[in-house]
């Protein structure tokens, strides 16, 4: 047999070409015996569906949006901020029928995934505002929201509130009585893992660096207290250990550290372990996102909550608004969400050992 085509299903069951479309595309077009028989025959056949260019050519939209990354798509599914992230996003768009596309950065000249990739809309997810993907997708110009991102006028943005998150988590280790204090945090600019005391965050940083390193050094300096930070490139355990190394394997280290994410946070309390450091009660540990991992860990974290839920939500729901205006021509109202941190405080903070009974 040749290639089955509608007609070949239309003319093996009966009806028209139209009927058997509508079987695929408007169910609700037909009664459900005559969709059943027609399905049955195109299993029969060996149809496998409408072509799904044609389709999207019909209809002129594709069904998808794309999430752009910085770095690897492996980072989405190891890192559990991104995973929760993500989830939230599929559950708010699990009603529209779209699907979700991950688009890496891209590597080769030849492969470059937000241009290629079709999709009615992107999430532009905590990349650096130089990231030539980003470019590619600005001038498609297809409806864009960004996620972790420098807002800007004519796009709708969700962010959390992390200058306000870190303020509170380094607010929290003042009253504890800690004035010697390190910070760990993240910066595409160098140098990485050595021993700083510039507090002022590097041009062209990502907005979550930036605004967490403000929330935390303003606070700080508010008390009169001078930290020490140390860079590290990426949001990994083992990264974070060499960077703490540097921090903590001294005489004069600090008595509590403040962590970009809680998975930084690890790799601090596995440097003290290592170092005969008891947490809390020889340094005290802060980390940032309350992911799973802050559970798991012993002592549990303290850390500063954002809502990975209500961020891939609000994300979504605003993408999905920006597309449904697209397709009627129009645009959707930018959208700026602000949402809000909390800290949580558990057993991995302590005032520090000089000031204890």
């Amino acid at each position: 047999m040749g290639r089955v085509t509608l007609q070949t299903i239309a003319d093996h069951v009966g009806v028209s070409r139209m009927t058997v479309s509508n079987a695929f595309s408007k169910p609700d077009q037909l009664s459900t015996a005559l969709r059943e028989r027609i399905l049955a025959a195109a299993t029969e056949l060996g149809y496998g569906g409408p072509d799904a260019a044609a389709r999207a050519l019909a209809r002129g939209t594709t069904g998808t949006v794309g999430v752009l990354l910085t770095g690897t798509l492996r980072y989405a599914f190891t890192d559990e901020v991104a995973t929760n992230f993500l989830g939230a996003i599929v559950d708010e768009l699990a009603p529209t029928g779209l699907a979700l596309t991950l688009l890496p950065e891209g590597y080769r000249e030849d492969v470059a995934p937000a241009r290629d990739v079709a999709m009615d809309g992107a999430l532009v997810y905590s990349c650096t505002p130089e990231l030539p993907a980003l470019d590619v997708l600005r001038r498609r110009r297809i409806p864009l929201v960004y996620v972790d991102q420098n807002p800007a006028p004519d796009v709708s943005s969700v962010n959390v509130d992390d200058r306000a998150g870190a303020r509170a988590a380094a607010r929290h280790l003042l009253e504890l009585g800690h004035r010697d204090i390190g910070i760990i945090t993240l910066s595409l600019t160098g140098p990485h893992g050595v021993l700083l005391t510039d507090a002022d965050p590097p041009a062209g940083d990502a907005h979550v660096s930036t605004q967490r390193l403000l929330g935390w050094t303003g606070a700080l300096a508010a008390a009169g207290v001078r930290p020490r930070i140390i860079r590290q490139h990426h949001c990994q355990v083992e990264e974070a250990y060499d960077a703490a190394r540097v921090l903590l394997d001294r005489p004069d280290r600090p008595t509590a550290v403040l962590c970009f994410s809680d998975a930084i946070a690890q790799g601090v309390v596995h440097v003290a372990e290592d170092l005969g450091l008891r947490v809390p009660a020889d340094l005290s540990v802060v980390g940032f996102d309350d992911n799973p991992l802050a559970h798991r860990m012993r002592p549990g974290l303290t850390t500063v909550r954002q809502d990975l839920e209500a961020k891939g939500h609000a994300a979504a729901a605003a993408l999905t608004a920006a597309i449904a205006a697209a397709r009627t021509g129009g645009a959707a109202r930018p959208r700026q969400v602000t949402l809000p941190t909390e800290l949580v405080v558990r057993a991995s903070t302590a005032p520090p050992p000089q000031q204890r009974p």
